[in-house]
This record gives C-alpha cells, sequence and structure tokens, in this order.
C-alpha cells in the first residue's frame, strides 16, 4: 500500500513552526506505547530537523512519550507526541517533536530554512 494515500498534507496550528517539513520517507522504529508493547517497523512522511511525521497502526496520546530511531543510521531520540490523527488505509499519523536526539538525523537546521 503507498505511504501517504488518503493522508492530510497540512494541517492549522496556533503556533507557527520554527522549521519547515520536508517530505521525505525514512523508515524508522518507534517504541514506548504504553498499552500495546513492543516495537512498530514504519516510515515517516516527513521530517524537519527537530521532528517528524510518521504514519502508526497505534493510537497515541498527544504528549506521550515515545522513543524513534532510524534503521539505517545512527539516530535516536525521545520524542513528544504533538498530535495523533486518523489516517485511512494507514492507521494514524503521528507528529512527533524530538526531545533528547543523539546521533544522525536525515536533515539539519541548514537543510529546514
Amino acid at each position: 500500500m503507498p505511504l501517504g494515500i488518503g493522508v492530510p498534507k497540512t494541517r492549522a496550528f496556533a503556533i507557527a513552526r520554527r522549521d519547515a517539513r520536508l517530505p521525505m520517507e525514512v523508515e524508522v522504529r518507534i517504541f514506548g506505547h504504553t498499552q500495546m508493547p513492543g516495537t512498530e517497523s514504519t516510515f515517516t512522511e516527513n521530517v524537519s530537523a527537530r521532528g517528524a511525521r510518521v504514519l502508526s497502526t497505534r493510537r497515541w496520546k498527544i504528549n506521550e512519550r515515545l522513543v524513534i530511531s532510524t534503521v539505517a543510521g545512527s539516530f535516536r531520540s525521545l520524542a513528544r507526541v504533538a498530535y495523533c490523527q486518523s489516517a485511512a488505509r494507514a492507521g494514524y499519523a503521528v507528529g512527533l517533536e524530538f526531545t533528547e536526539p543523539t546521533g544522525r538525523w536525515v536533515v539539519s537546521d541548514r537543510n529546514c530554512t
């Protein structure tokens, strides 16, 4: 199934983003769900230096904490769930804010200005 089908690409926020999101699929693993333990392998829909939008089969609560890591590379971060929206045929679209990043992410602040 193609990623992003039926998933809204824009969202109105009360506070403007500090950096732009770049459409990019990055294979990641997320874990830390309190009701459904285990690791989920998934993809990002878009990324920035400070966060990402990932697709998940699990519903996450706003402000819930999870761990995200890239499958290829050394990036790993504790992340805060900024939002979780239903995504037709894809489960949920989850906005993540990286709170304790380590390693090299796919974009830096220079890429997002």
